[in-house]
């Protein structure tokens, strides 16, 4: 699962410009909860390894490029259930886009 994301992930970054319009695709629904917002960050603390930068710039980016329902996707991702493979590309359009600002070069 890891290695898929991954994957994505390092696609993502290679066709970053691209994918850039792909992202409005993410939030057209209901906005990001504050709910939702402050288990990402209690789940992407446990997952960096408390990188409190990483996980406050990339919260931040969240409510930017994605939606609520996409949302709950990313928690489900984060906490290791299996990414649904008809969300692959749209997610890795989402780690690109948090990871442009919040990880350069990763």
């Amino acid at each position: 699962m890891k290695t898929m994301v991954l994957a994505w992930a390092i696609l993502a970054l290679l066709g970053g410009v691209a994918m850039a319009a792909d992202a409005t695709a993410l939030t057209g629904g209901t906005p990001v909860t504050d709910a939702q917002k402050s288990e990402f960050t209690k789940i992407c603390l446990k997952n960096s390894g408390n990188n409190t930068t990483l996980c406050t710039c990339k919260v931040a980016q969240v409510g930017k490029l994605i939606d609520a329902q996409f949302m709950d996707l990313v928690l489900g991702a984060m906490s290791g259930k299996t990414l649904p493979v008809e969300d692959s590309h749209n997610y890795a359009v989402y780690i690109s886009g948090s990871n442009r600002v919040c990880a350069p070069g990763m």
